[in-house]
């Protein structure tokens, strides 16, 4: 009986504990997101998204920043580009705790498309293409969804293989 109320605590504790994890967290808990954690960093987002949300966060790898031309990934880190920095991070970011089948059935509802607004609030349009999620950026640059329903206490994070951007 001992036994059985202690596992039970500890996996209460558990659960608490990764229910609280932030879509911040998410990221940096990440190898592949490091790029990502080191923007947010730099741009001072990361308070913000540790709020209450909730946020639906699009998250680059660090293979999708490395797509980006030379030098561009340095330059936006650079203090006096904060504010570039800024409306491109929160321009993958949507209000609201949109998991995977939130957004498909928004693509249905929408007859294979639907219109995001981003925090930034620019356009992101969500599609589907061969089975697989796209987003479509207001320039027309697309990034694929490759993992989706990494969940927070704040949010839901959707890993994406390139960089979306605001016009």
């Amino acid at each position: 009986m001992k036994m059985k109320i202690l596992l039970t605590l500890l996996i209460g504790g558990f659960l608490s504990a990764s229910a609280q994890k932030t879509v911040v967290d998410v990221a940096v808990g990440s190898k592949a997101h490091t790029t990502l954690v080191a923007a947010v960093k730099a741009a001072g987002l990361v308070e913000t998204l540790q709020g209450a949300g909730p946020f639906t966060v699009f998250a680059p790898t660090n293979e999708a920043f490395a797509k980006l031309p030379k030098g561009t990934v340095e330059s936006l880190l650079k203090p006096e580009n904060k504010a570039t920095l800024t409306k491109i991070l929160t321009y993958h970011v949507v209000a609201g705790n949109l998991d995977a089948a939130a957004v498909l059935a928004a693509i249905k509802a929408g007859k294979g498309k639907v219109t995001l607004t981003t925090v930034s609030g620019g356009l992101l349009t969500a599609s589907l293409n061969n089975g697989k999620v796209i987003l479509t950026d207001e320039k027309g640059g697309t990034a694929t969804v490759t993992a989706t329903d990494l969940k927070a206490g704040n949010g839901v994070v959707h890993v994406i293989d390139g960089i979306v951007m605001p016009k």
